[in-house]
């Protein structure tokens, strides 16, 4: 009785197409990594994907809500600099405002810039609290798709 082997050569060979094949199935079960968001003071920076995004589509009410509460990476901020805002362009093409404590002030400005930088004084006046969490909200049709979470700490 013969019994067949495959060459060396053919199970090497057998044996990287197994693994390609496996590997491309991992990768098609990931999710796609969302925009990024990035804040700067002085030589300090954070960045995060969305804590919440849903692909360009309008969040839903109770995850948008949620999603305002959590907490995200911290900065330390002197209030003497300004803060830096940057976020990927796919966040401006859409449009995007500040929320400060879980809220969009009413005189929000939609931003479609990809770079801002605001007075960081204003998020600490005298007497105020000492940390804060601040939200980058995209907006698209004046309904939030994506929310990217900072936890601003004053130095000092």
């Amino acid at each position: 009785m013969t019994v067949a082997f495959l060459s060396g050569t053919r199970r090497r060979a057998t044996a990287a197409v197994a693994i390609v094949g496996a590997g491309l199935l991992t990768l098609s079960a990931c999710e796609k990594p969302t925009p990024v968001a990035t804040l700067t003071i002085g030589s300090e920076s954070v960045n995060t994907e969305a804590a919440c995004y849903n692909d360009g589509k309008p969040l839903a009410k109770d995850v948008y809500d949620a999603c305002m509460k959590e907490t995200g990476k911290t900065l330390e901020v002197d209030p003497d600099l300004p803060l830096r805002i940057g976020v990927d362009p796919a966040i401006a093409e859409n449009g995007w405002v500040l929320g400060v404590e879980g809220s969009l002030s009413n005189e929000a400005e939609e931003s479609k810039k990809t770079y801002q930088s605001v007075n960081s004084r204003a998020f600490f006046p005298p007497g105020g609290q000492d940390k804060l969490r601040l939200q980058i909200v995209e907006v698209k049709d004046q309904q939030p798709v994506g929310v990217w979470q900072f936890q601003l700490k004053k130095q000092g």
